[in-house]
């Protein structure tokens, strides 16, 4: 019961540390409820409005789990890229390395690198975060194959000229082609300009204090059963220790009644043998 008191106690102040995050310098990219193939980036604001690198792997992991989702993997995060994702800050994934997806080079951003960019840092240094929505990545994947002219029908029943054939077929290509790339004339998302205030931090905060309240009245109870046991134990042994006392006081009583009765039947037969002496002599 003591490792679980203090297993709980452990458990809120893991709690409490999550605590310690202000929703109000949360940011989300692109904007909340709005995540590519379930991918989104939580970064950290300063008081003076400026992205701050906030995060270590183990902090990283609790910000997605405080957002009710799971931190991404690196598969996860290179199919958001492929979907058009690219920021310009480092964030932590899964495979407790940092990433940067990038579909075009620049100097300031990833390295001058295209590419799922990577960086194995120690797992004490402190980035941003990629969470995933799995909630999220499927309604956008139902939604694409729904939207995929390939898997409409044509329902006419007619025909379709041969030249009518490759202008369609030309069309699907370069329409599915632009689903899954970012466009060459857009400019990059970055975290700057697309970043969103986080409007649900506030309820999985509120979650948390719940958790902290009941693990705390559950170390509560299991404190006082464990003092109530000691108590119990503490009495037995004081009703044992005044048993052999008192059993103990008993014996040697017994032994001293004992001996006082050996002592005056002694006394009484060397009484009774001068007394015989003494007649035998007159």
């Amino acid at each position: 019961m003591i490792w679980l008191c203090i297993t709980s106690v452990l458990l809120i102040t893991l709690v409490i540390s999550d605590q310690n995050i202000n929703a109000s310098h949360i940011r989300v990219f692109p904007a909340t409820n709005q995540s590519i193939a379930g991918v989104f980036q939580v970064s950290y604001i300063n008081d003076f409005s400026q992205h701050e690198y906030a995060f270590n792997a183990s902090e990283a992991r609790r910000v997605c789990l405080s957002f009710r989702v799971n931190i991404a993997s690196k598969a996860q995060v290179q199919e958001a890229l492929i979907r058009g994702l690219e920021t310009c800050r480092f964030g932590w994934i899964d495979e407790h390395f940092a990433v940067i997806p990038r579909s075009r080079a620049l100097s300031n951003c990833g390295r001058n690198q295209t590419g799922l960019v990577t960086w194995r840092a120690s797992v004490t240094q402190k980035f941003d975060v990629f969470c995933f929505n799995e909630t999220d990545a499927v309604t956008q994947l139902k939604d694409t194959t729904t939207d995929n002219p390939l898997s409409s029908r044509n329902n006419s029943g007619q025909t379709q000229s041969p030249s009518k054939a490759a202008d369609s077929t030309q069309t699907l290509h370069s329409t599915s082609s632009s689903s899954l790339l970012p466009s060459s004339s857009s400019t990059p998302k970055t975290i700057d300009s697309e970043a969103e205030p986080a409007q649900f931090v506030s309820n999985a905060q509120g979650s948390a204090r719940e958790k902290a309240i009941l693990i705390t009245s559950t170390c509560a109870l299991l404190l006082i059963v464990i003092i109530i046991l000691a108590y119990i134990k503490m009495r037995r042994s004081r009703v044992l220790s005044s048993d052999m006392k008192q059993q103990q006081e008993y014996i040697q009583t017994e032994e001293w009644t004992c001996s006082k009765n050996i002592k005056e039947t002694k006394e009484d037969t060397q009484e009774d043998e001068r007394i015989e002496v003494g007649d035998n002599a007159s």
